[in-house]
Formats: structure tokens, C-alpha cells, sequence
């Protein structure tokens, strides 16, 4: 049974069934005001706060979020979300014309956007692999780097995937690449919070997640990963101070303070700018609320009710589930007999309240339900029965 007492942690609008955890996450009061403490701070004396505490605070704030996904703080920058991770990666790599970057006809289309942009520009080509359905998680990684050419130089994988929240082996993915000599890049958007995570075990070459969606820290907060042999070719997609204290000894002088790092990796990701870096700083109060609350259980309870769901529907619908339950975490995507997904969920959140996405993926539909500790066993029932009223 799920506990029911999670729901006044968040700010979630009373009477709103909120299915839809994986679009944009919810963060709790405590780390919002943790958040706003920050900002506070910040506009006690800007200048001291960006200009000679900020390097000090963010080394600190990357040091708790690396040891929480088993990697070095050394080896991680914060940004604003997984998407500008990938933009950053892919806008970094030195693809030459006739070079391929492999994928998989899962992932999200705005980091399909970035990648088909940078190969572009370069003269590469961004492929996708179809990854058939019901999925089949033993060899996937071979099957799909079965798949290269001689011209391949990246594979891009979502770890957990968007539109069908499909858990993938990415650790496998990751060694096969490596073991090929092509560069792996993961884009861990959902997975943060949401599955356990050792990132010096998935071994990928670089790994950019979100931290405001399953971890539940503010709006605005991510990060990107590089092994430290990648890290002096990154490049970021905002030229800035970082970029002129590689040439200078800035150190220890007033008002450069900010911009220095430890690395080239941090001095040209670090300082973007007058960005607001409060929702970096409020990461570590997202990770202390989910260690608090017994994270890895609420994790195993959310996804038993998510499978118990889609097992009550596909039980009335007669559909098949796209993968076994092991292959889904709190997310996952059920199939229901619709054509007009747009219609469905605007359907469900005017007539019962309930915010829950309706995806599509190789013209199939699927409703795609969150459960997160917020949520009662009651409110997804709404869901299913809403469902069953629409004879779908």
C-alpha cells in the first residue's frame, strides 16, 4: 500500500490528480524554500555572491550531487537541463564529414533536433535504428551497435526514454561502444532520482541528466558529465570569462574569483553569464529530502501501483504491455486503443482532472503515467476508471 502522506510536502494544486511526474517533475516545499533562500542570499550583495562565493558554493553543490550518482565532482558542471547537455556535447565533438552518429527510434526529439543540427553543419549523419516492440532488454546493445558502419564515431541512447520509458541497459551499451572505439553519449533525462545511479559504472563517455524532474530540485537545474579524457575538447555554447582565464592568471584577483576553476572543463561551463545559480545550490536539499523519506523504497512502492495500473487496464483492453514490468520504473506507457492522443488527454484533464500525457510512438498510443510519492493508490484509480468510461 503506498503511503498517503506525501502530498503536503508538495504545492500541488488540491482536487488535481498530477499523473504526469516525467514532463517537469515537483518540487517540495522544503528544497523551494531552500531554492528561495538562495536567491535571498544572492541579492543580499550580488557582487560577493557571484563574483567571490559563487566557485566556492558550486564546487560544493557538484561535490554532493556527484557522490549521490557515484562519479568525481571534478568530472561533472552543472546546466540548466539534460538538453543543453546534449547540445554541449554535440556541438563540441569534432564530426567530420561522412562521420555517423547512431541512435535509437526512441529518443527525445529536442536533443534529435541538436544532433541533426551539429551534423548538419559538419557534414555527418544522424541515423536512427528502430528498436522493435514488445522490447526485448538481453543483447540490445549489441543488436543495436550491429547496426554501425565504419564511419561511426557516436552512439546516443536515452537511458530512460521519453515517449515509451523504457528503461535501457545503457551500462552494456556504454562497453560495447567503448569496446568498438565509438563514443558513447547517454542522456539520463528521467533517470536522476528515478532509478539507482553509478555513473563510473555505466562507464559512458559522457552521461547529462536533470535534477528538477525524478530527483525534484528546482526548475532549471541539471548537469553534464564527461570522463577526464573528453574534457579539455568541450566547448560551451556561450563563450564567457572562463574562456579568458585559460590565457590569464586570474587567480586570487578581485572580482575573477568566479571564473576560475580547477579545469578547463569547469572554467568554460561554470560561468555563463548572470545566471541565476540558485537552483544548482538547492540540489543538495533535493537529494537530503529523498534520503530523509526512504527514497528507494517510495521508488519500489510508486512502481508497483504504476504496473498495477497498466495491469487493470490491459486486463479490460486486451492489449499487450511493451515490455515486462522490470523494464519500467515509475513511468511507464500504457497502451490503450485511441487514434487522437491530443483529444484523449485534453479528455482527461477537462472532464476528470487528471494531468497525465498521451504519447505515440510507431502508431501506437500510449497513456504515459507517473507515479510519484505524492500520489494515492485513489487517484490512479481515477485514472483506470477514467479510462474504462472512455472505452478505451
Amino acid at each position: 500500500m503506498m503511503p498517503s502522506n506525501m502530498r503536503h510536502a508538495f504545492l500541488l494544486e488540491p482536487g488535481l490528480v498530477f499523473l504526469n511526474h516525467g514532463s517537469f517533475g515537483a518540487c517540495p516545499r522544503v528544497v523551494l524554500d531552500e531554492w528561495q533562500r538562495w536567491q535571498r542570499e544572492l541579492e543580499r550583495n550580488p557582487v560577493e555572491f557571484l563574483g567571490r562565493r559563487s566557485a566556492g558554493l558550486l564546487a560544493q553543490a557538484r561535490q554532493t550531487l556527484a557522490t549521490h550518482l557515484g562519479a568525481r565532482g571534478e568530472d561533472l558542471v552543472f546546466v540548466p537541463n539534460a538538453t543543453t547537455g546534449v547540445n554541449i556535447v554535440a556541438r563540441s565533438l569534432a564530426l567530420q564529414p561522412g562521420d555517423e552518429v547512431l541512435a535509437t527510434d526512441h529518443e527525445y526529439g529536442a536533443c534529435e533536433a541538436a544532433w541533426q543540427q551539429a551534423c548538419a553543419a559538419r557534414g555527418a549523419h544522424y541515423r536512427r535504428v528502430p528498436v522493435p516492440l514488445p522490447f526485448d532488454p538481453e543483447g540490445w546493445a549489441e543488436r543495436l551497435l550491429d547496426s554501425a558502419t565504419p564511419r561511426t564515431r557516436v552512439v546516443f541512447a536515452s537511458h530512460i526514454s521519453s515517449t515509451t520509458a523504457l528503461i535501457f541497459p545503457v551500462e552494456q551499451l556504454c562497453a560495447a561502444a567503448r569496446a568498438r572505439g565509438i563514443l558513447s553519449v547517454i542522456d539520463g533525462a528521467h533517470a536522476p532520482g528515478h532509478i539507482a545511479l553509478d555513473l563510473a559504472a555505466i562507464g559512458a563517455d559522457y552521461y547529462t541528466g536533470n535534477c528538477h524532474k525524478w530527483l525534484c530540485a528546482p526548475k532549471g537545474s541539471g548537469f553534464l558529465h564527461a570522463r577526464p579524457e573528453h574534457q579539455a575538447g568541450i566547448e560551451a555554447l556561450v563563450v564567457s570569462w572562463g574562456y579568458v582565464a585559460e590565457s590569464l592568471d586570474m587567480a586570487g584577483h578581485t572580482g575573477f574569483d568566479a571564473y576560475t576553476g580547477r579545469s578547463q572543463f569547469e572554467r568554460r561551463l561554470q560561468w555563463q553569464g548572470t545566471r541565476d545559480i540558485s537552483a544548482y545550490l538547492a540540489v543538495p536539499a533535493a537529494i537530503a529530502f529523498q534520503q530523509q523519506h526512504d527514497w528507494p523504497a517510495r521508488r519500489r512502492e510508486c512502481h508497483d501501483l504504476a504496473c498495477a495500473a497498466q495491469h487493470a487496464v490491459l486486463a479490460r483492453n486486451g492489449l499487450e504491455p511493451i515490455a515486462p514490468d522490470s523494464c519500467f520504473g515509475q513511468m511507464l506507457p500504457i497502451p490503450v486503443r485511441a487514434g487522437d492522443a491530443e483529444a484523449l488527454r485534453a479528455d482527461l484533464y477537462e472532464r476528470h482532472r487528471i494531468e497525465v500525457p498521451v504519447t505515440q510512438h510507431s502508431g501506437r498510443t500510449f497513456v504515459r503515467l507517473s507515479v510519484q510519492v505524492y500520489n494515492t493508490p485513489a487517484e490512479v484509480d481515477t485514472l483506470v476508471a477514467a479510462l474504462a468510461a472512455a472505452g478505451i
